[in-house]
């Protein structure tokens, strides 16, 4: 049979539209935030989303709490396992690499599956990482154990924030941010207190026992009373999935039409030689016009962790906000690590002082969560007020704006402070102060993360993720050859000039992150068309 090159299947046009460009232009469409979607989570009870905000914060103690609970322990475990510093500070530095990095393939597992058996399975590696490193006789197997207490530790961090994003407005994401943030900040303001209570009173042992009993009742929390958020309608990573099938479809479809008018065009052919080209063409393309796809079962390639992270990288003003969020991370890592270490070595402080006199870090921290994600919502919606309801996610940087003047303050007062040994209620005034200003910068910049990266928010938060494992794990290893070297009053003046820095970085994305991210969001509605384009003229 001769096939008229006039016949060849022409693609239908509404086919090259990329998901992200259709919510633009169809003005009756919302964005991908607000599809409609079967059981709505932002339509829930404010009590049922107070419960889901309340199990979703007490299992993110966790990765606080297992990454500086047995820090006060650490030289009875030297003596017990009979190891080095060096092999100490590798378990250390591993367990942040590990649970800044391993967010990236939860939340590719939470696009297929749905939060809630991330949650289950992630807790369970911790239990098991646990139950290990309590039973570890080497330091090799303890080292390994604290490694499953990372990758299972890690999921809360990046799927806690994107579940949260499920169930929240934009407008009131800020304070729900701050809410849930404050819990992981317990755990370095805790950890330490309940370590040495129970080294003291049991052993270094009974440390992850404890872990062991807290987490499980946290995965009884999920087990029993948590709904899954997830809606997959409302992930840009499935619509795309879902537009690239149904564009397939479609070619088919049109492939399908052209030839069968090719077969009404041979008439004028003696009948049997008709009904042979027919019954050939009906053998190839077997079955009614298919009906359009309504949904898809993503595969694990579909939802391939390092695109979505590459593409969240590429937009400028994603960059910048997250290697200031790192940095200000890494900054409260390296403070609380190294002023243990000289309230140990100077003050001569004993395991619990220690952790009482960190503990004006961590309740500076949480004051700050809280009150700067209040004051960034309240922040966000009189600007767009002003704008008759709209603005771009950019206006909520405005809030961080007065607290840019004062962070620097108490980080360059703790320097000398510490540098001079002066008595510690000042260093303990330092401490709350520095750790009020620089996570309420941090709040406010994770909820503006998630606000830029619509329909990618789980993406972001584990992009965010991976930024602050990277920096927390690099300071980790320069902090105490640096504190030797220079001192703490060297340290933290350094420090003060790369805060500063970060400010600036932040002012730039205020000013000029929209424009970034309007050019951003062109390029890859550009990028999606090509790529439509091209499967159509494969086909």
């Amino acid at each position: 049979m001769i096939v008229p090159k006039s016949a060849a299947p022409v693609a239908d046009p509404s086919i090259a539209l990329s998901v992200e460009e259709k919510f633009k232009i169809e003005p009756d469409k919302p964005d991908i935030e607000h599809v409609q979607v079967e059981d709505d989570p932002r339509a829930w009870s404010t009590a049922r989303k107070n419960l889901v905000l309340f199990i979703v914060a007490s299992a993110s103690l966790i990765a606080g709490l297992a990454a500086n609970i047995y820090n006060p322990a650490i030289t009875k475990i030297e003596a017990d396992l009979h190891t080095s510093s060096g092999q100490i500070s590798l378990s250390l530095s591993l367990f942040i690499l590990l649970q800044g990095s391993v967010p990236l393939i939860w939340t590719a597992i939470s696009e297929i599956e749905g939060r809630k058996i991330v949650y289950l399975l992630s807790i369970l590696i911790s239990i098991v990482g646990c139950i290990v490193a309590a039973e570890a006789k080497s330091i090799e197997v303890l080292i390994a154990a604290r490694c499953l207490q990372a990758i299972g530790s890690s999921a809360v961090i990046s799927i806690g924030a994107a579940t949260l994003a499920d169930i929240y407005d934009p407008s009131e994401r800020g304070t729900m941010m701050g809410v849930y943030y404050a819990a992981p900040l317990l755990g370095p303001a805790l950890g330490p207190i309940i370590g040495g209570v129970l080294t003291q009173v049991l052993s270094w042992r009974a440390t992850f026992w404890f872990l062991v009993i807290f987490m499980s009742m946290c995965l009884a929390l999920f087990a029993l009373f948590f709904k899954d958020t997830f809606r997959r309608e409302r992930s840009l990573t499935y619509q795309t999935v879902l537009h690239h099938h149904q564009a397939r479809a479609a070619l088919e479809a049109s492939k399908r039409s052209s030839t069968s008018t090719i077969v009404e065009a041979l008439g004028e052919v003696k009948d049997g030689d008709v009904k042979s080209e027919k019954e050939d063409l009906e053998s190839a393309n077997p079955g009614p016009r298919p009906h359009p796809i309504k949904e898809v079962r993503l595969k694990l390639t579909d939802v391939n962790p390092f695109p979505p992270l590459l593409l969240v990288l590429r937009r400028w003003n994603n960059l910048a906000t997250l290697t200031a969020s790192g940095f200000i991370y890494g900054f409260s890592y390296c403070i609380s690590y190294t002023c243990a270490r000289t309230l140990e070595l100077k003050y001569n402080y004993n395991a619990l002082q220690t952790g009482l006199v960190l503990l004006s870090y961590g309740v500076g921290s949480i004051g700050g969560s809280i009150l700067g994600g209040r004051w960034s919502d309240h922040v966000l919606k009189k600007l767009r007020a002003a704008h008759d309801g709209q603005g771009p996610p950019e206006l909520r940087l405005q809030s961080i704006k007065p607290v840019m003047f004062l962070l620097p303050l108490p980080v360059i007062a703790y320097a000398w402070l510490a540098q001079e040994h002066v008595h510690v209620a000042s260093l303990c005034a330092a401490l709350f102060f520095a750790g009020f200003f620089s996570i309420w910068i941090y709040s406010s910049t994770l909820a503006y993360i998630v606000d830029a990266n619509m329909g990618r928010s789980s993406a972001a938060v584990a992009t965010n993720s991976c930024f602050r494992g990277t920096t927390a794990f690099l300071f980790a290893e320069v902090a105490v050859p640096l504190q030797g070297s220079i001192g703490d009053g060297g340290l933290y003046t350094l420090w003060t000039g790369l805060l500063v820095l970060c400010e600036l970085l932040l002012l730039l994305v205020l000013y000029k992150g929209g424009m970034w991210r309007e050019k951003a969001e062109v390029r890859e509605r550009e990028a999606a068309e090509s790529e439509d384009s091209a499967m159509a003229v494969k086909k």
